[in-house]
């Protein structure tokens, strides 16, 4: 088998574009979560502490010089960020828990009841209890 060939195997495989399509879903929610924080989340936030913008809170490494920009340690975007990640982190556990509790429930559901014996098989097992009997 060619090269080629497998990797088109590999790269048609359910879960294969099942993830793929995970992860631009994922960007793209991201991106909705990063906005959230930092235009709606932050702002009120920042109000509290005292008119704070997290996005600017820097410390100073390097002052800024004619041919060079200062070099600065961004904590509160790192802040920012953190926050992104915990928000995302929740939204993922509530769909993970959604999902588990619908395939409990998809199982619970599924789950056959005792089958009932046949006619035949209840005569079956009576000859063989008095059979056994004597």
């Amino acid at each position: 088998m060619s090269m080629v060939s497998e990797f088109k195997d590999f790269a048609m495989r359910g879960n294969v574009v099942d993830m793929a399509v995970g992860i631009v879903i994922g960007g793209a929610f991201g991106k909705i979560v990063s906005s959230f924080v930092a235009d709606v989340l932050m702002p009120p936030i920042g109000l509290m502490l005292g008119g704070m913008d997290f996005s600017k809170l820097a410390i100073t490494l390097k002052d800024a010089t004619e041919g060079a920009e200062a070099v600065l340690l961004k904590y509160g975007v790192f802040i920012q960020s953190i926050v992104d990640f915990l928000i995302i982190a929740f939204a993922i556990f509530m769909v993970v828990k959604a999902m588990n509790s619908m395939k409990k429930e998809e199982v619970a559901e599924e789950a056959p009841a005792e089958p009932t014996p046949s006619t035949e098989e209840v005569l079956l097992t009576e000859i063989r209890d008095a059979l056994r009997a004597k």
